[in-house]
C-alpha cells in the first residue's frame, strides 16, 4: 500500500478518534451532572480528567494500528490494546481516587484490584483472541497453498464476521484459480496437439514433394507427368489445410461474418451429398436424404453447406464398404439435422472431443482414411456461430447431430 493511502487513512482514523474524544467527554459530562449534580468546581475538574483521558485515548487510536503492524501477531495487539484501555481507567480513578482524598489503604486497594483488572484483562485478551490467529493461519496456509500451485484445500472457517467473509472469498477465490488453471492444462494440452497435428500433416506432403522435385531433378522419374501430378495433389492438401486452419482461426476469434437469409435445410443437405457422393462412390457407400418437407431456418448457407459436408465427409471416411449413410432433417420443436453412418461410431470416452480441434479416433492418422482432425471442429464453430448446439453421440454406429434456433 502506498504512502498517500496510509496517509490518507491515518487522517481518516484521527477524524474520527476527535469525534469519538469529544463525544465521550460530553457523555461522560452529561452522565456526571445527571446523577452527581456537582458544584461548578467539581464540574471543571472532572471536564479536565475526561479531556485528559480523551486526549490518551486518542494518541492510542492513532498510535496502536500503525505499531500493531509490526507485531508479529495480532494477539500481541490485544494484549497491548486491553493495557492501554486500562491504563487510561487508571489515570482517571487515580485522579478521582486523589480528589477524594483516599487514605493509603484505600489507594492500595484500588491499585490492587486494578492491577489484578489489567492482569484479568490482558489473559483474557489473549485467550479470546487465540481462535482468531488460528483463523487467520488457516488463511495464511490456504495462501500459501495456492502460491505452490495447491487449488483443492478449502478454508471454510464457519464465521459470519469480517474474518468469515475473507474465507468464503478465498475459497471463492481459489476455486476460479482451480479453474483457471484446468482451463489453462486443458489449453496447453490442446496446443500441444495442435502443433504435433499440424506437424504430422505438413511433413508427409512436404516429405512427398521433395522427394518428388529430388526425382526430377536427379533425372531419375520414370514418368515426369505423374511426379507432377502427385506434387500438384500434394501441395492441394497443403492449401486445403492451411485454408481449414485459417478458416477455423477466423471462427474462433469472431472474424467471420455470416450472412443471415432464409435457407432450406432439405436442400442444403441434398446439394452437400451430391458434393460428397463421388467420395461415397468410391468406396461403395450409398448416400440417402430423409426429409418429408422443407426445412426452413434463418442462417447462412455457406455455413451450413460447409457444415454438412464435413459431417458428410467425416461419416463416408469412417463407414464401411458398401455401407449407408443418411441424412434426416427434421423439424421437432427445432430445425434439426442429424447424419448417421454404420461405422464403429465415436467411443464414449471420445464423445467430448470429438469437436476439438486436430483430434481424431484414427491413432495412425492415416491420410485420405482418418483426415486432419479439423472437419468437425470447423462445423462445431459454424454451428457455434449460428446460435445452434451439435453433439455426437457414443457407437456403434456414428451418430451426430445439430439443432438450430427455431
Amino acid at each position: 500500500m502506498d504512502s498517500d493511502c496510509l496517509g490518507s487513512r491515518l487522517q481518516v482514523r484521527t477524524v474520527r478518534g476527535l469525534f469519538a474524544g469529544l463525544a465521550s467527554i460530553l457523555v461522560g459530562l452529561a452522565v456526571f451532572e445527571v446523577t452527581m449534580q456537582p458544584r461548578e468546581t467539581e464540574r471543571l475538574e472532572l471536564g479536565l480528567i475526561f479531556v485528559l483521558m480523551a486526549i490518551a485515548m486518542g494518541v492510542m487510536a492513532v498510535w496502536l494500528p500503525r505499531f500493531s503492524r509490526s507485531l508479529h501477531s495480532i494477539r500481541w495487539t490485544f494484549g497491548i490494546l486491553s493495557i492501554v484501555s486500562f491504563v487510561i481507567v487508571f489515570i482517571g480513578v487515580g485522579a478521582v481516587a486523589e480528589r477524594m482524598f483516599l487514605d493509603e489503604h484505600d489507594v492500595t486497594l484500588l491499585l490492587v484490584v486494578l492491577g489484578f483488572g489489567i492482569v484479568s484483562a490482558v489473559g483474557f485478551a489473549l485467550l479470546v483472541s487465540q481462535p482468531l490467529t488460528d483463523d487467520l493461519a488457516q488463511l495464511a496456509d490456504a495462501a500459501d497453498g495456492v502460491a505452490r500451485g495447491n487449488f483443492e484445500n478449502r478454508v471454510d472457517l464457519g464465521r459470519q464476521d469480517e474474518v468469515g467473509r475473507l474465507a468464503d472469498s478465498i475459497d471463492e477465490m481459489v476455486s476460479r484459480l482451480g479453474a483457471a488453471e484446468h482451463e489453462r492444462a486443458l489449453d496447453n494440452d490442446s496446443r500441444q496437439r495442435f502443433f504435433a497435428a499440424v506437424g504430422h500433416d505438413l511433413r508427409t506432403p512436404l516429405a512427398s514433394l521433395q522427394a518428388a522435385i529430388e526425382a526430377l531433378r536427379d533425372g531419375v522419374a520414370p514418368d515426369p507427368d505423374r511426379y507432377l501430378a502427385s506434387m500438384e495433389s500434394e501441395i492441394g492438401v497443403l492449401s486445403s489445410l492451411i485454408e481449414d486452419i485459417y478458416l477455423l482461426a477466423r471462427l474462433e476469434s469472431g472474424g467471420f461474418d455470416l450472412e443471415l437469409t432464409v435457407i432450406d435445410l432439405t436442400e442444403l443437405a441434398d446439394e452437400a451429398i451430391e458434393v460428397v457422393r463421388p467420395l461415397a462412390d468410391r468406396r461403395g457407400v450409398a448416400l440417402r436424404l430423409d426429409s418429408p418437407r422443407s426445412v426452413l431456418v434463418t442462417g447462412g448457407s455457406v455455413a451450413m453447406g460447409r457444415v454438412l459436408r464435413n459431417l458428410l465427409d467425416n461419416a463416408v471416411r469412417h463407414s464401411p464398404d458398401g455401407a449407408e449413410v443418411v441424412v434426416a432433417v427434421g423439424e421437432n420443436g427445432s430445425p434439426s439435422v442429424f447424419v448417421t453412418d454404420q461405422g464403429p461410431g465415436f467411443p464414449s470416452d471420445f464423445v467430448d472431443r470429438a469437436f476439438d480441434r486436430f483430434v481424431t479416433n484414427d491413432p495412425a492418422r492415416v491420410r485420405g482414411g482418418g483426415g486432419s482432425g479439423l472437419g468437425l471442429a470447423i462445423a462445431a464453430g459454424f454451428v457455434a456461430a449460428l446460435d445452434g448446439e451439435i453433439w455426437a453421440e457414443p457407437g456403434p454406429g456414428g451418430k451426430v447431430g445439430i439443432r438450430l434456433p427455431a
